[in-house]
């Protein structure tokens, strides 16, 4: 292994924050040491791809406890500096708990389940039977169409239509 691997290995630090997420990070840049590498070479480093942070409710109530208790000024300030987060963050955090959101603050992520339309469900339906109807009149008049006409080839068409009556 070179001297310059060697002292770029030694100069990365992997971290882990109080959230949880690894992040790794540079405690100097590399320099140079061989007189072969030449410095105007970019940096080629390649970092860990940025995740973004998704916050538990244990942790969300812990930093409201502790913004809470914050009576200083700049106290809240140095907490949001020291944990990585926004004032936005507060904010949203508060007027959740506020609001009083189930088990602080946590809300699921991915699409919205859809309410329920019981008029829709009975449109549907009933379009359904609409057609179901629609295609056994269609094959009765087809039925009845054959009958007349096999009637009329045979010699059938002189007797008499019952109309329902005695």
């Amino acid at each position: 292994m070179t001297d310059t691997i060697k002292k770029h290995l030694s100069s990365t630090q992997i971290t882990e924050s109080p959230t949880g997420t690894r992040e790794a990070g540079r405690t100097s840049p590399p320099l140079p040491t061989d007189s072969q590498e030449q410095p105007s070479r970019p940096n080629t480093e390649v970092l860990e791809k940025a995740v973004r942070r998704r916050f538990t409710a244990d942790y969300k109530r812990r930093i409201l406890s502790e913004a809470d208790a914050c009576t200083e000024p700049g106290s809240i300030g140095k907490l949001l500096r020291r944990e990585g987060l926004y004032s936005s963050n507060l904010t949203n955090w508060r007027s959740q708990r506020n609001q009083g959101i189930r088990d602080g603050l946590s809300r699921s992520r991915g699409r919205k389940p859809q309410e329920k339309n019981l008029l829709a469900d009975e449109n549907t339906r009933l379009q359904k039977e609409i057609q179901r109807l629609h295609k056994r009149l269609m094959q009765a008049q087809t039925i009845i169409d054959v009958q007349k006409k096999l009637s009329q080839l045979l010699g059938m068409n002189d007797s008499p239509v019952y109309d329902g009556r005695p």
